[in-house]
């Protein structure tokens, strides 16, 4: 039986897998887990999502499976309001427990 180490989770997946810039890149698996669930809950195919979102199909797809890597949080906040929702960027004081500032998501 083989020991099992379990490590507490920074609640970033891509901090804990020393990748770079981890909020940017969680920020941007957020967004895009909400522009898939809004096309599932209206159920649209992808070539229908791509015509509303102006993008073709297979960057829908590679939306669809979290393959973020030729998007910006821009475009994706962007394609966001073509879905018909507000993106409101909030700018406040970091905490005092923390360093440096941080960028996050809150989806409501």
């Amino acid at each position: 039986m083989e020991d099992t180490t379990l490590e507490k989770s920074s609640g970033n997946v891509f901090d804990d897998l020393g990748l770079a810039e981890p909020e940017e890149r969680l920020a941007k698996a957020d967004l895009a887990m909400k522009i898939a669930q809004i096309i599932n809950k209206r159920h649209l195919s992808q070539q229908q999502a791509a015509e509303l979102l102006g993008i073709t199909q297979p960057k829908v797809s590679a939306i669809l499976n979290g393959q973020l890597r030729g998007f910006s949080l821009e475009k994706l906040m962007l394609l966001l309001n073509a879905l018909g929702r507000d993106v409101i960027i909030t700018i406040k004081p970091k905490s005092r427990t923390r360093e440096h500032g941080r960028l996050s998501v809150a989806c409501s």
